[in-house]
């Protein structure tokens, strides 16, 4: 549940930023929670949705929602399993589990990895630069049935020199996904601006408006399988992130009409028949490499994970109706040759 309340900009406050503004007059909790609300398109200033970044004017009229749920719990520790790929005493690299949330939200109070993360590193031993406590460690997300690798910072300095080393895309984060229909081109980019879905609150959209966040998504083809009586054919690719938008790979794949196999919401130009989805219950998205410079020794780390079994699983299904590998495909699947396998 949400209510609707009205700020009017006080002379005094003209010239601020509208997320600074939102926080410093109590209006949300704090800066960052302030700007996820404007990003959700829930704040208004004079009946337009704008950026984050804006200038308010004396007189302005902001109208916001703020949430009326009950308050959630202290954040607990919870002994939940974790798949450490490497750990020192300033950053992890893990492997995340399908179904595992990130941090605690109205719909998912504990059970995330934050909680999991306290119970292993203790609170204070986590990284808290977006100043909220749920948010402890967290450096960059995967959607819940997103699986695959993510890094954690354990203190400030680590967690702000690895944000703005993502923000200036020098981490390398790579995807695996497979969509349908058959992509011609070996590789492609898609640049369009994601903002929240003018209807629906919980989805995103490509849009032209002052909230829209630009968004970069490169992908290689690794390999092609041929159509069949109940789909199109099916490509698996290799995506590469320039930026780090809300769902944007799946946003930006059903932009391009090839949206993901399996994806639950993003699903426009997919066959409409439930078997193309090949069994998948979660899209066919997996975080498989990561390559960045330590923030704090200089050493240049890289890893590569596995695709989990019921992903493989569904490769291993189409493996006949394989129009054979790429040169992208042949690098990827060698690297991957000798990569940890994670668990379900």
């Amino acid at each position: 549940m949400s209510r609707s309340l009205c700020h009017i900009v006080a002379a005094p406050d003209a010239g601020m930023r509208l997320d600074a503004l939102l926080a410093e007059r109590g209006l949300y909790p704090s800066r960052s929670a302030a700007a996820r609300a404007i990003e959700e398109g829930v704040v208004f200033v004079n009946g337009t949705v704008v950026a984050k970044k804006y200038a308010v004017a004396s007189g302005d009229t902001i109208v916001y929602e703020v949430s009326e749920d009950p308050a959630p719990t202290k954040l607990e520790g919870q002994p939940i399993d974790l798949d450490v790929r490497f750990e020192d005493d300033h950053l992890m690299v893990l492997s995340k589990q399908a179904g595992l949330v990130c941090h605690p939200s109205v719909d998912h109070y504990d059970g995330t990895l934050v909680n999991a993360l306290v119970y292993r590193c203790g609170a204070g031993n986590l990284c808290n630069v977006q100043g909220e406590d749920d948010r402890l460690g967290i450096v960059h997300r995967l959607d819940r049935d997103t699986t695959g690798l993510m890094l954690v910072a354990k203190d400030n300095a680590t967690g702000e020199a690895l944000m703005a080393d993502i923000r200036d895309r020098a981490v390398d984060r790579r995807y695996l996904a497979l969509v349908h229909g058959v992509i011609a081109h070996d590789t492609g980019m898609i640049d369009a601006p994601i903002a929240r879905s003018a209807n629906e609150r919980t989805r995103m959209a490509i849009r032209d408006v002052p909230s829209a966040r630009d968004a970069v998504t490169t992908f290689r083809v690794l390999e092609r399988f041929e159509h069949g009586s109940r789909d199109d054919g099916y490509t698996l690719i290799d995506c590469k992130l320039f930026t780090g938008r809300t769902h944007q790979i799946r946003v930006h794949m059903e932009y391009a009409k090839h949206p993901l196999v399996g994806e639950p919401v993003y699903t426009s130009n997919a066959p409409k028949d439930a078997a193309a989805n090949c069994g998948l219950e979660r899209q066919f998205l997996h975080s498989f490499m990561l390559s960045f410079e330590h923030p704090m020794t200089g050493e240049s780390l890289s890893f590569a994970d596995n695709l989990p079994a019921d992903l493989q699983g569904v490769l291993d299904a189409l493996a006949p109706r394989s129009t054979g590998r790429t040169e992208a495909g042949d690098e990827v699947f060698s690297l991957l040759s000798n990569a940890p396998h994670p668990y379900l």
